[in-house]
């Protein structure tokens, strides 16, 4: 009896427990073997994925967020889970200030002879690399295998007689040329390049700015997959040829066809338990980012593949809607990135990351209280607006359609104390709380073409409400004219969690700089004095 009872009183817990968290914005697994694109409604852009037995490791840019390449986990391709941060901080002391779109581009994963290797380029330094022997934990400090302006996109290869090679594109804004791929020899360690660059594919007359390769050897074949064409309108090449250095032959493999999914763009190759092919990659949803997809691929007879679909028959391969989930040792239960935040241990979330290198004193984890304390640092010199702002918190936008709602107490200290729920792009919106004139009020800002410099305007702001207040952000996908999707944020904000009274128009979010609109939290102040203001945060939800 003693047993039943315990075992019910956990089962009881289990379900208080999973009716305490919110619905996930997005589910790709239809939990009926198959799945539904995108298999990630996040901005995960330029991923590569790699399996090593029962488990498939996937990494993306990250650019100038901190921390860097998130690390992702599953078993079958579908059901995925943020599992570490490769680089907790930015290599260089110019990313402790934003350096929006700057940093890490293009990463590739690999794992040679029991180690993790990740690669990218920089384009204003050069190619970096890192490893580690357990991909959820910690990573090598960056190593520059290749100093350089404008290489970018790297991916080593290990061959089988042991020698290694790396192949690369070329950023045209640093190295005033583009649409070209090249291949170097690498030392065996993956630590330098060896000899000259050896130029092995021209996109510039049938693909241009071909970029993002990825390096494959199958069946005595050197394999050079690779996206052309532009982000939004662009297609994906399959190089091939006998020898790492060429000559190569090509083809197009997948393109959008007559499909309403529009350049489906780089992405990484792999097998699953069963021997079968699958293409990951992203497409460019504009304010929310570049998210992910999964594409079935199949080989040929004579060594080529196609990936998605030839479903117009015209013997390129279009990207599919919904597919038979990939053959997977270990069944996943439903799992997506995580999202939503309560505070309740020492350290942040993976999901959270930083618009630059963050300082000590910018935040502290409050275990007593069961929050998050963000403090109200001084704006920069210089200041125009967010876009200067360092100490932004953000995530990824987890779905078409989802809404973020942040549980918070305000201490302004000082006029010009403010802190709040922010939407942050080119363009940005920010539901705040702010001392002005020694009177708390509640503040609905936005700013128009941040990245310029333009000056922040205030909306409305109304009398704040005394002690806890939830602010909120309701997302949803809309359609412009010509069809391209628009990410619409309706503000809002209550004072006892339940009933919630409208802010504002609403607002069209933008993307940021090689990245989708974030949301998150800032703390910010106009002066430095001591004892300055604050924000708790109890929780961060995000919800369908």
């Amino acid at each position: 009896m003693k047993t039943l009872l315990l075992t019910c009183a956990a089962l009881l817990g289990a379900a208080t427990l999973a009716a305490r968290e919110p619905q996930a914005p997005w589910t790709a697994d239809l939990g009926d073997g198959t799945y539904r694109n995108p298999v990630l409604w996040a901005d995960y852009s330029d991923p590569d994925v790699i399996r090593t037995g029962d488990d498939y490791w996937m990494t993306a840019s990250s650019f100038a967020c901190v921390p860097g390449l998130q690390i992702l986990h599953s078993t079958d391709l579908v059901n995925w889970e943020i599992v570490a941060a490769a680089l907790p901080r930015l290599y260089d002391g110019a990313f402790d200030a934003p350096s929006h779109g700057n940093g890490v581009w293009a990463p590739a994963i690999r794992c040679h002879e029991g180690v993790y290797y990740i690669y990218w380029g920089d384009p204003d330094r050069g190619i970096y690399m890192i490893r580690s022997r357990d991909p959820r934990g910690e990573w090598s400090a960056p190593h520059l295998v290749k100093a350089a302006r404008g290489m970018i996109d790297p991916c080593p290869l290990w061959d089988d007689d042991g020698r290694a090679y790396l192949v690369h594109g070329w950023a045209g804004s640093r190295a005033g040329f583009k649409s070209v791929l090249s291949v170097s020899e690498m030392s065996a360690d993956g630590e330098r390049l060896l000899g000259e660059e050896v130029l092995v594919f021209d996109g510039h007359d049938a693909n241009p700015t071909v970029e993002g390769p990825k390096f494959y050897k199958r069946d005595g074949w050197y394999y050079i997959f690779a996206p052309a064409g532009g982000v939004k309108p662009g297609w994906q090449l399959v190089l091939r040829a006998r020898s790492p250095f060429g000559p190569y032959e090509w083809r197009r493999v997948l393109h959008q066809g007559d499909t309403p999914t529009p350049g489906p763009h780089q992405g990484g190759w792999v097998e699953d338990v069963a021997g079968r092919s699958w293409f990951l990659h992203f497409v460019d949803e504009y304010a929310y980012g570049r998210v992910v997809h999964l594409q079935p691929m199949e080989w040929s007879d004579d060594g080529w593949c196609l990936i998605g679909e030839d479903s117009n028959g015209d013997g390129v391969g279009e990207p599919v809607a919904r597919w038979q989930k990939p053959a997977s040792r270990t069944p996943s239960a439903l799992r997506m990135p995580a999202a939503s935040d309560r505070f309740d241990g020492r350290t942040l979330g993976l999901q959270w990351q930083w618009a630059a290198n963050p300082a000590t004193g910018w935040y502290f984890h409050h275990p007593a209280a069961g929050c998050l304390r963000l403090m109200c640092v001084r704006r920069p010199d210089g200041w125009r607006n967010l876009w200067d702002t360092p100490n932004l918190l953000l995530q990824k936008v987890s779905g078409p359609d989802c809404t973020f709602t942040a549980r918070v107490r305000f201490r302004g200290a000082y006029d010009g104390d403010r802190a709040g729920l922010v939407v942050m792009g080119e363009d940005y919106a920010l539901l705040g709380l702010e001392r002005r004139d020694g009177k708390m009020l509640l503040t609905l800002a936005r700013c128009a073409e941040a990245d310029a410099g333009t000056a922040e305007q205030s909306e409305v702001s109304v009398a704040a409400p005394d002690g806890e207040v939830w602010l909120r952000c309701r997302i949803e996908r809309q359609r412009n004219d010509d069809g391209t999707p628009r990410m619409c944020c309706r503000f809002s904000f209550s004072r006892d969690g339940r009933r919630f009274e409208p802010l504002g128009e609403p607002f069209v979010a933008q993307a940021g700089r090689w990245i989708g609109a974030k949301v998150g939290l800032v703390a910010e102040a106009a002066q430095q004095r001591n004892d300055g203001g604050w924000l708790d945060v109890d929780e961060f939800l995000v919800t369908k």
